[in-house]
């Protein structure tokens, strides 16, 4: 029964892996079963069908896998950081860094969440709502966290909070139309536009 249940989470994980590379490559609209079959490697659409309820249950798997890959990337980063500083330092830098490493897994997520609204893709809105307003807690936490060591100024976390995370998420519609955009001189930028707005005055 653990080999079967193991087998069946590799297979899972692998049709999600090659949902990601077909929609980042070839769009939403372009991403059929067919095609995914075909990069996953099966012989058949109808695995793909065993193990998803549907293009929109598969769709909001891609979703929840390239977000926990991003948070772990930028967990590993952020823990290292020494201090509220240091922290929302990394966590702009990681999140932005994780972008510009990982255009496919990007695109998937955009197209993903572009095209995830409406019967039951609403999971998938859902789901990044809750990962938005999360982001943005943790943010407003670390900010209170440095008001209350000094290391930061007075203004109010959580509309700072809401700023960064959207200034973050601005680079997507910019890479779109500007593909060539520096993400490493946006980040550097951002960095020190957060840090003179929170600094003491």
């Amino acid at each position: 029964m653990q080999a079967k249940t193991f087998t069946e989470n590799a297979r899972r994980a692998q049709i999600v892996r090659a949902a990601i590379e077909t929609i980042g490559e070839l769009g939403y609209a372009k991403a059929s079963f067919g095609q995914i079959a075909k990069r996953a490697g099966l012989s058949s659409t109808g695995m793909i069908s065993y193990h998803f309820d549907g293009k929109a249950d598969l769709i909001a798997e891609v979703v929840r896998d390239v977000l926990a890959t991003s948070l772990a990337y930028m967990r590993e980063r952020i823990d290292a950081a020494g201090g509220p500083a240091a922290e929302l330092r990394a966590y702009i830098e990681s999140n932005l860094a994780f972008i510009a490493e990982h255009p496919v897994e990007l695109t998937a997520l955009l197209e993903s969440l572009r095209h995830g609204g409406g019967g039951a893709g609403g999971a998938v809105t859902a789901g990044n709502d809750d990962w938005y307003h999360g982001a943005v807690d943790i943010l407003e936490t670390c900010l209170r966290e440095g008001q209350r060591t000094g290391d930061f100024g007075r203004f109010d976390p959580r509309v700072m909070a809401i700023t960064v995370r959207q200034a973050i998420d601005g680079i997507h519609t910019e890479l779109i139309r500007r593909p060539d955009t520096d993400v490493d001189a946006y980040a550097a930028e951002l960095v020190a536009i957060v840090e003179r707005a929170t600094a003491h005055d």
